[in-house]
């Protein structure tokens, strides 16, 4: 762009005398040289030497503007300032056809031997903001060539020469000039930090046209998108170095432009009122493809996993690879140039290129226009509330942040903005616990940010601010949806429990869900991420059975343990309270510890089902134990009750009742269930009792069946066991209430009973025959029964 300096070589034939440095004020007629105005022109011919200056008398590694020039036989340099106008149509108009405008003046060197014989005629004009020269050879010149170095701020820049005599040259002298640097008219072209577009127009007119916040001027002299947005936790540092906080857990779009949207999701971690970066995912217009970049490294094509490592992949245009920094994706789309760097936590973005983008990295506080409902779930905007954290000291904070505006990172300061870097550690780390790297990863990223828009590398920071090199702690961690990875009480990376998935169980101490009740088999499931936060490892608990571990579910990571009739794990069962139980423990020993000493504490957790009376529907139970422990509400086993009228003991003849019942005929009543363990239990019939209501209270009663035994007062009446060992059959004469014709109840109150236990082992002493008549009186229960009734 200073080439056109090179015009201002014809005014080196002006000098070469050896006459002393002489000084010429000009301010009657300045003289405007390369879009600088100067009012003195300093002249030396001497050491045979010709030079022509403009800032002051030529000295070597001086920082001039001059003409230098070899030329001998000149002793004398005669400079006139001559009131002589002209305008268009002249010959320097009509020789440079890019001037315009009028001159007052002219500044003339005259260059002559000691005969005074002239040998070169200069002449330096200005036309408002341009300028030319003018250099005609004279006869008297003697050299075939006059060889010139134009310099300018002590730069040479090119060298050219006159050779033919009595010939006028004409060369323009007209420029701009913007922050030390020269532009030829006609140029448009980057500034030196590349901040701005410098036009010089073909007038010599400049104007500069900042790029603006976040955008670059390139080789191509246009303003691009070249700079980094920063995603750490849930502050976004946009392109323009605005900082804003994500608060809910939807989806967002990053940025956006023709060919490429690159979206992010946030999920909420040890706190629910604050949500870090959980995903960033590229999606490629028009081909269907999604590359997720996740946690622990996990990138996902679409739903295939892929395996990357640190030699780069190209992946649907897309350029992958994975080190212990994090996952690097690199891409070009509609003349941008991106790459993404996603450590778990913190995505880098740098873009460069032409044109407008959209989302959150040009605008983060566009938060509600750039929501996705994809990638979201329906609650996704729900904003929480918790009670500070009384650990975390802000002052303390803010100083750690603070070093950010301290070297060494000061050296940076002019390319990277620490002010959003230090607003966005301070508003996380003044709420949130500086746990899973955080302490050190907002200097991280100020440090990459710094390297990525200057090639500097910061040294020394690392040392000053106790933080040791990145390292991939929780790369190839494969974490479930509801857990995140991050250290635990012992700085380990392990899968923890998301605060939104884990308050349901802290509120009531839990570590799982409840007992689940299958057909004689019990299961419970405990949240390995729950677990972890104790320090327990899952692989040391066991059941009863130091067999029978718990099993992990790959995409949950819910510990299952259970037991059922075939494989009981040492399940113990008793009955207690009008139910049977089946209980185990999940626990650990001290057999799972090595070493002399422990810090882990035993595990005891106590699960259970049961089958319930009849009129029992659920309990509770509490599991005892240490730090680990916790109450889980036991279920029941479901079973079914029936009762069925038969004309034989087998009960192979059901009683058609549309037919009638004859009264003493002899009717087989069974009590049967179904779901019950036969092997370990039976059904015991309590009490049997006909009423002439529906309710089975008030009004008359009948007693049938009483503790057990059959009513000692009616021979007709036999409990008689129905070898299923979960059952019996009750067998009576029919009779009807004395004076009433209406329909009987029948009402059973059925026990259940171990069959080990000595309450199911009971003998009936029978006792005189009583005469069926109506009972005025009944017995004041109120249990729950099944019912049967028939008409006469």
């Amino acid at each position: 762009m200073l080439h056109l300096l090179l015009y201002l070589a014809a005014l080196g034939q002006l000098t070469g005398a050896n006459t002393p440095p002489t000084e010429t004020d000009i301010s009657s007629c300045p003289i405007l040289y390369f879009g600088k105005r100067y009012t003195t022109i300093y002249v030396d011919s001497s050491g045979g030497k010709l030079s022509v200056c403009f800032k002051g008398p030529y000295s070597p590694g001086a920082k001039n503007d001059c003409l230098l020039a070899s030329y001998g036989g000149v002793t004398n340099v005669e400079v006139r300032i001559e009131k002589n106008g002209t305008g268009p149509g002249s010959d320097f108009h009509l020789s440079l056809g890019q001037l315009t405008g009028s001159s007052p003046c002219t500044v003339s060197l005259i260059l002559k031997d000691d005969r005074s014989t002239d040998h070169m005629l200069s002449q330096m004009r200005r036309f408002e903001d341009q300028a030319a020269v003018s250099v005609s050879l004279q006869d008297a010149f003697t050299q075939s060539s006059l060889e010139v170095d134009v310099q300018v701020d002590g730069v040479s820049l090119r060298h050219f020469s006159f050779t033919q005599k009595n010939k006028k040259y004409f060369r323009d002298l007209s420029g701009c000039r913007h922050s030390g640097v020269v532009y030829e008219p006609n140029t448009v072209a980057c500034n030196s930090d590349s901040s701005s577009v410098v036009t010089c127009d073909a007038s010599a007119a400049l104007s500069v046209s900042p790029c603006g916040p976040g955008r670059r001027c390139q080789g191509n002299s246009q303003c691009v998108v070249y700079s980094t947005c920063t995603v750490t936790g849930p502050t976004v540092i946009d392109f323009n170095g605005h900082v804003s906080s994500v608060q809910d857990r939807c989806a967002y779009t990053l940025m956006s432009a023709t060919g490429l949207q690159l979206l992010a999701t946030f999920q909420e971690r040890r706190r629910k009122d604050v949500s870090f970066l959980e995903r960033v995912i590229l999606r490629l217009d028009g081909s269907g493809v999604d590359i997720h970049l996740g946690q622990g490294g996990k990138v996902q094509l679409n739903d295939s996993t892929l395996s990357l490592n640190s030699s780069a992949q190209l992946i649907h245009g897309v350029e992958l690879s994975k080190d212990k920094s994090g996952v690097t994706a690199k891409v070009t789309f509609s003349n941008y140039t991106t790459s993404i760097l996603f450590d778990g936590t913190t995505a880098q973005i740098h873009v460069k290129g032409p044109g407008s983008l959209q989302g959150l990295c040009v605008n983060s506080s566009s938060l509600s226009e750039v929501r996705l409902s994809e990638f979201s779930s329906s609650s996704c905007e729900t904003q929480y509330s918790e009670p500070a954290d009384g650990r975390i000291d802000c002052t303390m904070m803010t100083a750690r942040c603070n070093l950010l505006k301290e070297a060494p990172f000061t050296s940076c300061h002019s390319h990277v903005d620490p002010g959003p870097h230090v607003t966005a550690c301070t508003s996380v780390l003044c709420m949130y616990p500086a746990v899973d790297g955080l302490r050190c990863q907002f200097l991280e990223v100020y440090a990459q940010a710094c390297s990525l828009h200057s090639n500097h590398t910061l040294e020394g920071w690392r040392s000053k601010a106790s933080c040791s090199p990145p390292q991939d702690l929780c790369q190839d961690a494969s974490c479930s949806a509801h857990e995140f990875c991050g250290e635990d009480m012992s700085g380990r990376p392990r899968c923890l429990c998301r605060a939104a998935f884990a308050s349901k169980y802290r509120t009531r101490g839990a570590l799982g869900d409840p007992t689940v009740c299958g057909e004689n088999s019990a299961s419970v499931s405990l949240a390995a991420c729950l677990l972890a936060e104790k320090g327990i490892n899952h692989s040391v608990l066991h059941l009863n059975d130091h067999t029978c571990t718990g099993q992990m579910d790959e995409k949950t990571h819910m510990v299952t343990f259970g037991f059922n009739n075939s494989k009981p794990c040492g399940t113990v069962i008793s009955a207690a309270k009008n139910k049977i139980i089946y209980s185990n423990t999940v626990k650990t020993d001290n057999s799972s510890v090595s070493g002399p000493i422990s810090r882990q504490s035993l595990v005891n957790i106590d699960f259970s089902c049961f089958y319930s009376q009849p009129d029992v529907k659920s309990m509770s139970f509490k599991v005892k134990g240490g730090t680990a422990m916790q109450q889980i509400i036991s279920g029941s086993w479901n079973y079914s009750l029936s009762m069925s009228m038969c004309a034989d003991p087998a009960c192979t003849q059901p009683i058609d009742f549309s037919k009638g019942v004859q009264l003493d005929q002899t009717i087989y009543m069974s009590l049967d269930t179904d779901g019950l363990d036969g092997n370990l239990i039976t059904m015991k019939t309590e009490s049997c009792w006909a009423t002439n209501n529906e309710n089975g209270n008030g009004g008359l009663r009948y007693d049938l069946v009483k503790n057990g035994c059959g009513n000692p007062q009616d021979s007709t009446v036999k409990v008689i066991p129905n070898g299923k060992g979960t059952g019996s059959v009750l067998a009576f004469r029919m009779f009807q209430f004395r004076g009433n014709n209406n329909n009987i109840f029948l009402h059973c109150k059925m026990k259940l009973c171990l069959k080990s236990s000595p309450s199911c082992q009971q003998n009936c002493q029978r006792g005189g025959r009583r005469k069926r008549s109506v009972r005025p009186d009944y017995e004041d229960e109120n249990p729950a029964f099944v019912t049967v009734a028939w008409g006469p």
